[in-house]
């Protein structure tokens, strides 16, 4: 599997889970307020169709494209009831057509819906008692589309450079044309543009996901992260999985286990790391003195004082 596949497979496993899919939107939407509960969330089909429109010669063949999870939920809000369709599209690299390639996924999503009312109304037989208008349109007047609501998550570092919106999309266009062509944004979760106070709001690993991506490039400041926040000392393998395949954290995890202490995997990797740097730098001193001075290896090691373990690894390089 090539890496890009690897990234997709294990973000999309993470965020299918119903506690870090609700927690992302409950982020996002509510600002931290536990309104989405991961009990009320039902995973739906999340292959679209996209049937081309024409002559029978010209149709084309149904088109299908997968989103990356969509899950249908009931939510509470102020005493009312919200019927809602939530779909997370996961990013590991930036894509410069999200709004192009998010507005497609609703819109076919939008269809089904009424694809599916007419349908429904064709098995219950009740076009008997509608409207001409109706009855073509296939769409009652009482009928109504449940919201759909995609976010991205953005599994990266890097700032988010890309379009967030159709507008943004466009050059040189004149205002008063802009303003008759609907806009479609973006709505995105990039770790980098996460307030650092903000990471609180999260109640799940999202939380020690997003910030452990947001200071990858910075080893200083990703130290100061982990030190801080006792979670990372138990996260499980599946957001390890993301880290290590997302930004490269090379996390060992061991076979059967399933919390991984993530602060003493970087220590160890840390000191695995200045121990090869070390053997590297002793490696190149004794070549330089067999070279130079005529000595053997075994020699040039008494005048560089090495230890017995640090020996054992030089002689490796020098078969």
């Amino acid at each position: 599997m090539n890496p890009l596949g690897v990234k997709d497979t294990v973000t999309t496993k993470y965020m299918r889970q119903n506690e870090i899919f609700a927690d992302a939107f409950n982020y996002f939407i509510y600002g931290g307020e536990q309104v989405i509960h991961p009990e009320s969330l039902k995973e739906l089909d999340t292959r679209e169709i996209d049937v081309p429109y024409g002559g029978e010669k010209g149709a084309g063949q149904p088109v299908q494209k997968t989103r990356d999870v969509i899950k249908s939920v009931v939510a509470m809000m102020d005493k009312s009831t919200a019927y809602l369709l939530l779909a997370i599209e996961n990013q590991s690299n930036i894509h410069y057509a999200m709004p192009v390639k998010n507005m497609v996924y609703d819109a076919l999503q939008y269809a089904k819906q009424v694809e599916e009312a007419l349908v429904s109304h064709r098995l219950s037989g009740d076009y008997k008692r509608v409207s001409s208008d109706e009855y073509l349109s296939g769409f009652m007047k009482e009928d109504h589309l449940l919201p759909v609501v995609t976010l991205v998550v953005y599994f990266d570092s890097k700032e988010w450079d890309g379009p967030l919106s159709i507008h943004e999309m466009f050059s040189g266009q004149d205002a008063r044309v802009l303003a008759l062509v609907p806009d479609y944004k973006v709505n995105l979760i990039a770790p980098v543009s996460i307030e650092d106070k903000d990471f609180g709001k999260f109640q799940s690993s999202l939380k020690e996901v997003l910030s452990f991506i947001k200071y990858a490039r910075d080893k200083d400041e990703l130290k100061k992260v982990l030190d801080a926040d006792d979670s990372f000392r138990h996260l499980g393998r599946e957001e390890v999985d993301v880290l290590n395949a997302c930004v490269g954290a090379k996390i060992a995890v061991k076979e059967g286990e399933e919390a991984i202490d993530v602060c003493l995997a970087i220590e160890q990797m840390n000191e695995e790391a200045a121990q090869k740097e070390r053997i590297s730098t002793l490696f190149a001193n004794i070549k330089n003195l067999m070279e130079k001075m005529g000595w053997s290896a075994e020699q040039s090691m008494d005048v560089l004082s090495v230890s017995d373990s640090d020996r054992k690894a030089l002689w490796q390089l020098l078969k």
